[in-house]
């Protein structure tokens, strides 16, 4: 079980944090703080940049820590957090298939991260090593709801783009 779960954990872990390194640096085939801003500025998350920051920090470091087993309810929570935001504000008016653009590979992803909140990060983790025992269903559940209301907060905050201005003949 422990092989497992660090397979998950590391599977899971590092594409959070090839993302969130997207995001800040523009590596592996990212566009880096600049682009990734302007993107969100279009989905109406504002200042672009600094909503891609954030994004982009609850990635990298969530990620990481989700591959080492490193506080992982805290790592599940942003993993939600940012893949709520995602399906949200992109990915769910699509439909479900990702062929699509659509939510299934967020939902694979946050579900995946809450599951490692609820099993723990196995025997072969940062967590375990240190000792730490963060596991099970009060933890899972704690994770969960952190990382809806982590991900609630900036939708909520979201701008909607102006209304088109439309052309009168003169």
């Amino acid at each position: 079980m422990s092989i497992g779960l660090l397979i998950l954990r590391l599977v899971v872990g590092l594409t959070f944090a090839a993302h969130g390194a997207q995001k800040l640096f523009g590596w592996f085939g990212g566009y880096g703080l600049t682009g990734t801003g302007q993107f969100f500025e279009q989905l109406g998350f504002r200042p672009g940049r600094l909503q891609a920051a954030q994004a982009g920090l609850a990635e990298l470091v969530g990620g990481l820590f989700l591959a080492a087993g490193f506080l992982t309810p805290v790592a599940a929570a942003a993993a939600v957090a940012v893949m709520l935001v995602a399906t949200v504000s992109v990915h769910l008016k699509n439909g479900f298939f990702v062929t699509g653009g659509g939510f299934e590979y967020t939902l694979v992803l946050g579900g995946a991260a809450v599951a490692l909140a609820f099993t723990g990060p196995g025997a072969l983790s940062l967590d375990r090593a240190l000792g730490i025992s963060r596991s099970g269903a009060a933890w899972g559940l704690a994770a969960l709801a952190a990382g809806l209301v982590g991900g609630a907060v900036p939708l909520l905050a979201r701008k909607t783009a102006p209304a088109p201005v439309a052309q009168t003949a003169a």
